[in-house]
């Protein structure tokens, strides 16, 4: 039990260090001190900084692959499950956007990390094109499109506008970009590429 307390703790560090520092500047040093545990103990753990950054990652994806099922009383209802699925993914994006900026840059320059954002894509796309396809079998979605690739372009689509707006910032200069209005942007697109209800 100790063992899992001073890990999650070195994650946990590790996590404001890595945001505060960037990836590159980020000191093991800085992460044993902000977990409050000796150089040592952080070795009994991980073997190095980019084992630790990745643990890091996969506490964040964890929080971004829930599904909107559960956030809904209407599960019948797919807008409502396609609207709450896009809300929920966008939350934590927003939650996690510095931790997502860190592993585009790092991707940039590791192959070992950019196989992990791959794997990391490719856990959403299939995800949707599983909910896709469960939509197509319904009779709700477009029974012409090919599920997987839907899910790639539309996945691709929502994941690139929240790192524009959460991690570059590249809302108009004059405005941030409403929240709401997001949700309801990426929702009503994703619902008419799918052709929900024949539109």
């Amino acid at each position: 039990m100790r063992g899992a307390r001073t890990r999650a703790a070195l994650i946990a560090a590790a996590r404001k260090v890595f945001e505060r520092d960037g990836y590159l500047d980020a000191k093991l040093s800085d992460i044993t001190k902000a977990a409050r545990c000796a150089t040592g103990s952080f070795y009994t753990y991980f073997a190095n900084k980019e084992e630790i950054f990745a643990a890091v990652l996969a506490e964040a994806q964890q929080d971004m692959m829930h599904p909107g099922i559960g956030r809904v009383s209407d599960t019948d209802n797919p807008y409502a499950v396609l609207e709450a699925s896009n809300r929920a993914y966008l939350e934590a994006y927003r939650r996690n956007a510095k931790l997502m900026g860190l592993l585009e840059q790092v991707a940039h320059v590791d192959p070992k990390f950019h196989e992990l954002r791959r794997r990391r894509a490719d856990a959403f796309i299939q995800r949707n094109a599983r909910g896709i396809a469960d939509l197509q079998a319904r009779g709700i979605a477009d029974p012409g499109i090919d599920p997987l690739l839907a899910s790639r372009a539309l996945s691709g689509m929502v994941s690139r506008l929240a790192y524009s707006v959460f991690t570059r910032g590249e809302a108009d200069d004059d405005a941030q970009v409403d929240f709401e209005e997001l949700v309801f942007t990426v929702t009503r697109l994703w619902a008419n590429a799918l052709r929900f209800g024949g539109s």
